[in-house]
């Protein structure tokens, strides 16, 4: 990403520096080009959400990679995508008397303590759950973006300030962005996105989840992607999203024909567990005339 700041910012210099609250909206029209997303890294091949994960995403080129973040006891931003702890790591081994194990309910140090790796393949045994700096540092040595899902913001009251927070105090994350390939935040929950779009107009913004058509003139106003399941992904339904001037990723899509069937219904971007298969599927697809 560092060798991309120069032209980012040189990009930048033809953007207005007026303030506005209103969306700034992607291009209606489909992208000859589909945006290729790793999925909590390339998670198909080493355990989500970790260093390894983002790292190797960004080896097989993704042009974002997608994490998950929340907040732990201390109010420390970790990359974790389960609102409790025991599918990733072995917290009920080491702490087996402090069930459900929510994230939520432990320290930062006492997380650290624990492998985020082994359960996905013995070589990965001692991968720890990173914190949301550390992903940034991670993904600054690359030329991969960034796409920020905020797990289940609800439970974390204050958790768009921190993550915002964080963000301005690296300006290599805060350059325009009209392309959406630098950085993207996302959540299910959509209060949560408008309010992050409140803080940080400038940066692109996506509802998780399938609005119908008749919202999306009202989602519009506050965001700047719909970002479904891959079954609601429609020829129709993706049109209607452009029409509204959004983008539309969808969500989660690891076979190759389907693949084919997304980029044809012309999605702006795909998000896939397997961003090295996605990247050869993209590469051989012909732009819509």
């Amino acid at each position: 990403m560092l060798h991309r700041v120069a032209a980012v910012a040189a990009a930048a210099l033809l953007t207005t520096m007026t303030a506005t609250t209103a969306v700034t909206a992607a291009p209606a029209e489909p992208t000859a080009t589909v945006t290729n997303i790793a999925h909590r890294g390339a998670s198909a091949y080493a355990p989500e959400n970790t260093l390894d994960a983002v790292r190797l995403g960004a080896e097989m080129q993704a042009d974002l990679v997608e994490i998950d973040v929340q907040r732990t006891k201390d109010e420390k931003l970790v990359v974790i995508h389960d609102t409790t702890l025991s599918r990733t790591t072995d917290v009920e081994q080491k702490f087996p008397a402090r069930a459900p194990w929510r994230v939520s309910d432990f320290t930062l140090e006492e997380i650290r303590t624990l492998d985020a790796g082994s359960w996905k393949d013995p070589r990965y045994t001692g991968a720890v759950v990173p914190t949301f700096s550390e992903v940034l540092d991670e993904l600054e040595r690359t030329a991969s973006g960034l796409l920020l899902e905020a797990k289940a913001p609800e439970l974390y009251p204050g958790i768009a300030e921190r993550i915002a927070g964080e963000l301005q105090q690296r300006p290599q994350w805060m350059q325009p962005d009209p392309m959406a390939q630098h950085l993207v935040v996302q959540s299910f929950n959509w209060d949560f996105i408008r309010h992050f779009h409140g803080l940080l107009p400038s940066v692109q913004v996506g509802v998780l989840g399938a609005p119908t058509t008749d919202q999306l003139a009202e989602v519009a106003t506050y965001s700047n992607q719909v970002n479904p399941h891959h079954s609601a992904a429609t020829p129709e339904y993706v049109a209607a999203v452009h029409e509204h001037g959004m983008r539309i990723n969808p969500y989660t899509v690891n076979d190759p024909a389907l693949m084919r069937t997304l980029i044809a219904n012309r999605v702006d971007g795909i998000i896939s567990d397997r961003p090295d298969v996605l990247r050869e599927e993209i590469r051989n697809a012909r732009p819509a005339a």
